[in-house]
């Protein structure tokens, strides 16, 4: 089991911030979502320096929400369950 505080999630739970994720092949869609941008840490690094984003319909999933809960975690176990209950009937 994924433990929150011996990885990197410990920060975006910290600082209340989330972790967005998108399907790949969504970049258009995701680019004329973004209404605004500013660059609020690490300006030196381009497009890996850290934006805030203004945004309106952007077709993402939370990937990582605000309390640290990671879809990468809670996904694969609710569909292991599934399975399981499948692969017994």
């Amino acid at each position: 089991m994924l433990v929150i505080e011996d990885t990197p999630l410990i920060g975006i739970k910290k600082h209340k911030s989330v972790y967005l994720m998108a399907v790949g092949g969504a970049a258009y869609l995701v680019s004329k979502a973004i209404k605004k941008a500013k660059v609020v840490a690490f300006a030196d690094m381009g497009m890996e320096a850290i934006y805030e984003f203004e945004v309106e319909d952007m077709p993402v999933t939370v990937a990582v929400d605000s309390t640290g809960e990671s879809a990468h975690v809670t996904g694969p176990a609710i569909w292991k369950v599934k399975i399981e209950e499948m692969d017994s009937k």
